[in-house]
């Protein structure tokens, strides 16, 4: 709604292409597109004129969605899944993502879906077994290994944690050099 009204202000013709995407129908002057960066940045948000850094983003959203927001995880291989989605060969995908994010995109997946199978032990709606078929593992014990390297814990005793948070989605798989800005964005 933020990115619709800054762009209306300016008097732009947009189409809403995707999650974080907008197509602007006409061309932008150098002091449209600094009042747009701006107005962005004062809301928060951020113009990302780099193609690499937006295939990146679009590589997060997708996992993102894929983990977080779809009903059941692809069942398909993730590099052809990606690949597909994204329209990029995998291997260029993957060795862009580790130069920028300074980690992998299979790291990143693994990260997200502990914080998801978190959220699906505290919501307490499905047993360990349920959680591992929907999130596609193996086995129950594929699981809780990779829940166990990631946080230390067990999936049962962190059931049994009430104090265990929960990172918020925007903090995982975050490089160290995005932690730092941040840390620096939020001193006063």
């Amino acid at each position: 709604m933020a990115v619709k009204e800054i762009l209306r202000d300016q008097g732009l013709h947009f189409i809403v292409v995707d999650l974080g995407e907008v197509e602007i129908m006409e061309k932008l002057s150098s002091e449209q597109r600094e009042h747009i960066k701006t107005a962005l940045l004062q809301s928060g948000l951020e113009l990302m004129d780099d193609k690499r850094a937006l295939l990146i983003e679009k590589i997060k959203v997708t996992i993102i969605n894929m983990v977080h927001h779809s009903e059941e995880f692809v069942k398909i291989n993730i590099s052809d899944y990606l690949s597909e989605k994204l329209d990029y060969d995998y291997t260029y995908m993957s060795n862009l993502f580790s130069e920028i994010q300074g980690t992998t995109i299979e790291q990143f997946i693994i990260a997200h879906k502990v914080e998801r199978i978190k959220e699906l032990i505290i919501y307490d709606e499905l047993n360990i077994s349920e959680i591992a078929w929907k999130m596609n593992y193996s086995s129950v014990a594929h699981l809780s290994n990779q829940f166990k390297k990631v946080t230390g814990l067990s999936p049962s005793h962190f059931k049994n944690l009430k104090d265990k948070r929960r990172k918020p989605i925007e903090e995982i798989g975050k490089s160290i050099e995005d932690r730092k800005q941040s840390e620096i964005a939020a001193t006063p």
